[in-house]
């Protein structure tokens, strides 16, 4: 209907692809179902509120001749894990074996979450090193604003984002808040030898999936690894392995903000002003590395653990991401003033930051709103998450 190209695997389609010479991206099928459209690289918000307008229009076109509604929520609210369906593509299948080898969470996490992410680039080494150090710090801050997965089965799961909490024992080898970034000499070189020391999922030889989970990198780089006698490794190995590597920031040749929970439209463009408004303008990049740069590996990591239950009210440094929020948001604003992007409206990039700044001066999270709902008006059920959350 929309000029969509199928991407196969098997007789089974998991993916679709603009036409070759059209720009755009790809929608993929994730592990339980979830829908992730990965956009093209575009210059503004503006863009990106269009482009992820049009996708949400084709999708509930296409969905409604199907009965097929779209949640914008981090956590399956009702369904148990055996209730989700499983994706069948053979990635999923190997890391759904490996999953709980390395931690209690990985299957709900494959299974039941959903993230909004946002990809920024890097002009050099330096640049990329000031990002990740501030995207890290402040990742946490992101999962305070964004928190929107309260229940679990159909009752409150005792966590604001349970989404955030589930990754804290989903697979410590290959997730986390990467401390080496803040160490004296941090770069690309340090980022592959970490990447390198992640065990790996899989290996791909044309359309056959080797499960080689839990195996070395290092070790096929040699041409040593024992599932691929004599063979060494390819590029397209490395971009697989490095897309199997989930930390709160993940480098590739982009870097990738993965702390945010999945909500409603207005909130999905919001995460990419709140990031391109502190690190695409070098005055507010430089004064929110300022509000971190003295933060122990202690602190940064307390914040991480404490987030999932206490949103907002987390503290840091004596007081609460609630007030430290103010300032940074206060900063992001400037930033995307200073860009000067505007629509054809004449309107900057700042309005998309609206649902952020409600939050952090209310000091309260989305899936607080949630709760209060639940306790309420919806007399103990999760049934009109459905339609409040729908797209």
């Amino acid at each position: 209907r929309y000029g969509w190209v199928a991407i196969k695997e098997g007789d089974n389609v998991i993916a679709l692809k603009r036409p070759d010479g059209e720009k755009g991206g790809t929608i993929s099928l994730e592990p339980g179902g979830q829908f992730e459209l990965s956009g093209a690289p575009l210059d503004d918000v503006h863009e990106t509120a269009v482009e992820t307008d049009r996708h949400l229009r084709e999708v509930l076109d296409v969905g409604e001749d199907l009965a097929i509604g779209f949640l914008g929520v981090g956590f399956s609210p009702k369904w148990r894990l055996d209730q989700v369906p499983q994706m069948p593509k053979k990635r999923y299948q190997v890391m759904t074996r490996y999953m709980p080898s390395v931690g209690s969470r990985g299957l709900d996490m494959m299974y039941r979450t959903a993230t909004v992410q946002v990809n920024l680039d890097f002009g050099s080494e330096a640049d990329m090193v000031r990002k990740m150090r501030v995207g890290l710090a402040l990742e946490p801050l992101a999962t305070a604003l964004f928190a929107n997965t309260p229940f679990t089965e159909g009752k409150p799961n005792g966590f604001l984002s349970f989404r955030s909490e589930i990754w804290r024992d989903t697979d410590a080898d290959r997730s986390g808040m990467l401390p080496f970034a803040f160490e004296d000499g941090f770069g690309f070189e340090r980022y592959v030898d970490y990447a390198l020391d992640v065990p790996m999922y899989f290996v791909k030889r044309g359309e056959t999936y080797i499960d080689v989970a839990g195996s070395s990198f290092r070790d096929l780089l040699a041409g040593r690894h024992p599932a691929l006698p004599g063979e060494t490794a390819t590029l397209s190995d490395w971009v697989n392995h490095l897309s199997t590597i989930f930390p709160e920031v993940r480098l590739k040749r982009f870097l990738e903000m993965r702390g945010a929970d999945a909500g409603p439209w207005a909130k999905l463009c919001a995460l990419p002003a709140f990031w391109a408004g502190l690190l695409y303008d070098q005055d507010s990049l430089a004064a929110a590395w300022d509000l971190v740069k003295d933060w122990t590996e202690e602190e940064r990591q307390a914040m991480r653990d404490d987030v999932p239950r206490l949103a907002l009210a987390t503290p840091i440094r004596g007081r609460t991401l609630k007030e430290l929020g103010r300032e940074v948001l206060a900063l992001s604003a400037a930033g995307l003033k200073r860009r000067g992007h505007l629509d054809r409206r004449g309107r900057d990039e700042t309005h998309f930051l609206a649902p952020l700044e409600e939050a952090v001066f209310s000091g309260r999270s989305p899936a607080e709103a949630l709760l209060d709902h639940y306790n309420s008006d919806w007399n103990g059920s999760v049934e009109p998450v459905f339609n409040l959350l729908a797209y």
